[in-house]
């Protein structure tokens, strides 16, 4: 064995013993969500589902679907009203160079460091005054809030590579800048828009603090507020909890390993200047 195949050997290895611990939880959700109610405080545990059940699986299909449907819809909605607002808006930054850009710019930074309950508290006195409380369009505004200003500085830092000879092209054709963004612009940023839509989706999918301040006891709940409730003063129903947890992953999950090309082009989009 060479110095350099040993080398490579060991990194290998500390880098498959890494992946494995981060790895973990994700099977210990697994194999909690097949295990029965009587074996979830055995000591030592068991390290597989010796007496695997379905019955957590079964509260899925009983009992959330609904809550998996309307985040289905937020997600959705997330996704439509962020891209519909920072496409335009990082367009403009990027290439329009309005004045007061870079205040703007430096606003959208600040704007991600609001800590969501405060965001959340906010809200919660606007939505009492519009009827907005527990309905699906106030959290589809609320969460396009917290992916907004990251969708923006993404659009900026991508449009800003565009050439701009094809923007001088399509005006020398007779093309204003609506048709520009919309016919050149916006297609070349295919990417940039993956990444941003993937992002909102996640964030949208996974709140938490949102959804419990604005839309708790309503009609219409996320599935984030489905898996709470399971958990009650005198009953945790684990198994169920993390069958519900496992199930809600999956479409994050799919979109994730489907979309990872244009997300790592996306995110590292400006990064570099020729």
């Amino acid at each position: 064995m060479t110095p350099r195949t040993g080398r490579t050997w060991w990194k290998t290895a500390v880098g498959a013993l890494l992946t494995a611990i981060m790895l973990f939880p994700v099977y210990w959700m697994l194999n909690v969500s097949f295990t029965r109610d009587q074996d979830m405080r055995k000591s030592p545990p068991y390290w597989f589902p010796v007496h695997g059940t379905l019955e957590g699986y079964r509260a899925v299909l009983d009992q959330q679907l609904p809550y998996l449907a309307t985040s289905l819809v937020i997600g959705l909605g997330t996704v439509v009203l962020t891209v519909a607002l920072a496409a335009p808006a990082g367009y403009a930054l990027a290439k329009l160079r309005p004045r007061g850009g870079g205040v703007l710019g430096f606003l959208l930074l600040v704007a991600q460091m609001i800590p969501g309950i405060i965001m959340a508290m906010g809200f919660y006195t606007i939505y009492l005054q519009l009827g907005l409380l527990q309905s699906v369009p106030g959290l589809i505004v609320a969460d396009s809030t917290l992916a907004v200003p990251f969708a923006v500085l993404i659009f900026t830092a991508f449009m800003s590579g565009i050439p701009g000879e094809l923007l001088q092209a399509a005006q020398i054709d007779g093309a204003r800048a609506l048709r520009t963004f919309w016919s050149v612009v916006l297609p070349m940023s295919r990417n940039a828009v993956v990444t941003v839509s993937l992002f909102a989706f996640l964030w949208s999918w996974s709140d938490f603090v949102f959804a419990s301040t604005l839309a708790g006891g309503g009609a219409h709940e996320p599935i984030t507020l489905g898996i709470y409730h399971y958990i009650g003063n005198n009953n945790q129903q684990w198994n169920a909890i993390m069958a519900t947890a496992v199930v809600a992953s999956l479409p994050a999950t799919v979109i994730l390993v489907l979309a990872q090309r244009y997300v790592a082009a996306g995110v590292t989009a400006g990064a570099v200047k020729d």
